[in-house]
């Protein structure tokens, strides 16, 4: 993957890319609504942007919910670019940045078809089922306590 480079960005420095890459997946794919998915919470958020040979690609963005705990979320890679490792290197650049930030557990709510994806990450199921955006999905956590 040496095409791939993963930075770790404000959303101020690196808007219009994780704009487009998340209207992309989001929007036009799944059809998610701008509104919920630019929900105002991403100032305030650390942001991963994966570009590949330059182009950007995917997109993560990292909150902190308690000094103990974050939720790693809008994790998208453009349809053209899956199967390519780019979601995997996403979220071990998140998980890396969470332990440098000594947070002691992260949390995803995954969408059901992309629960095994995680669950081969090292994240477990808690609860049930639940929608969001009309999307079944599961809420998985991950220890990152040594």
């Amino acid at each position: 993957m040496d095409l791939l480079e993963l930075q770790v960005v404000t959303f101020a420095a690196a808007a219009e890319a994780i704009e487009s890459v998340r209207r992309q997946v989001f929007q036009e794919e799944q059809g998610v609504s701008a509104e919920l998915d630019f929900d105002g919470l991403d100032d305030g958020a650390t942001q991963i942007i994966a570009c590949w040979n330059g182009k950007p690609v995917g997109t993560a963005r990292i909150r902190a919910l308690n000094e103990r705990l974050a939720k790693v979320e809008r994790v998208a890679v453009l349809q053209s670019f899956r199967g390519l490792g780019i979601g995997q290197a996403l979220m071990h650049k998140a998980i890396e940045h969470l332990i440098c930030e000594n947070i002691a557990e992260v949390k995803v709510n995954a969408q059901i078809q992309v629960k095994n994806f995680y669950e081969r990450l090292g994240f477990w199921q808690q609860g049930e089922p639940f929608y969001e955006a009309d999307i079944p999905h599961v809420e998985m956590r991950k220890s990152l306590a040594a």
